[in-house]
């Protein structure tokens, strides 16, 4: 029996470079939410394929990780290539309320639960070579480097890996990039910064990876992340390089996500 009232796949023979398109409907979001796939050639008779769920940024939704990012285009060559192993891509909305909802808990919809709980059930759900089974991994960008970072690392239960590029670190950052005011956000928590859901869960942080342009206006959030980590004693990899908070930064960068997702999620 499915986990939602109603789930939309896209047929394949009408598919393109590998993606699929699904749409299920939750409580969790009080309607529909989307999620784009990239599911690799000749993986069918496979069973329990890792998923690495992509949260997208601020004033995006499901398509931008490939229609921008080209993020399918990206893990097929290093598929192909043999660098990483075959996985499925799930690149979900983020409910899209407002220019972003943070991938937050608000008063009337739970943004993080649709992520952490209703995008794997989807998938596996409805994708053969997925399964209950399917190791998780959890990356994004931006704002949805600030969701991978919080959701991660609160439910590490969930997920063996963790990766963000370019990640807001503390809510109150959500300010430089949204017109709706902070207070709409309607948060049923208080501590919604990164740091908080790490020490509340030190002791039990799945691999943790992040980075951040040089030229980033985040880029002082990341360096005291990466300090308050090192003073926490929690392991974890940070990175810098050059460039700036723009889509061929995230282009490039994405296959250090695959990579230490490829070593820490495969079975």
């Amino acid at each position: 029996m499915s986990s939602f009232r109603t789930s939309e796949l896209s047929d394949n023979t009408f598919g393109m470079d590998g993606l699929r398109f699904l749409t299920v409907k939750t409580p969790n979001l009080k309607g529909r939410g989307d999620i784009c796939l990239f599911i690799p050639d000749g993986t069918d008779a496979l069973a329990d394929l890792p998923i690495y769920i992509l949260l997208h940024g601020v004033y995006g939704s499901s398509w931008v990780w490939a229609l921008k990012g080209g993020a399918h285009h990206t893990a097929k060559r290093m598929m192909d290539s043999g660098e990483i192993r075959p996985a499925i891509l799930a690149m979900p909305s983020d409910g899209l309320w407002g220019d972003g909802s943070g991938y937050l808990r608000h008063k009337n919809r739970d943004f993080g639960q649709w992520i952490v709980s209703d995008v794997p059930k989807a998938v596996y759900e409805n994708i053969p070579s997925a399964s209950e089974k399917s190791p998780l991994g959890i990356a994004g960008l931006s704002m949805g480097g600030y969701g991978a970072l919080r959701l991660g690392t609160e439910f590490s239960e969930v997920f063996k890996a963790i990766s963000a590029h370019s990640a807001i670190t503390k809510f109150t950052e959500m300010e430089g990039f949204v017109e709706e005011p902070m207070d709409a956000y309607d948060l049923m928590n208080e501590d919604n910064d990164v740091i908080d859901s790490i020490r509340k869960n030190a002791q039990s942080i799945p691999a943790l990876r992040f980075d951040c342009g040089k030229e980033d206006e985040l880029i002082e959030g990341n360096r005291l992340l990466h300090a308050q980590l090192l003073e926490l004693g929690v392991p974890h990899e940070y990175e810098e390089f050059d460039g700036a908070h723009e889509w061929p930064y995230w282009q490039k960068h994405l296959e250090n996500t695959l990579r230490f997702f490829d070593r820490n999620c495969q079975k």
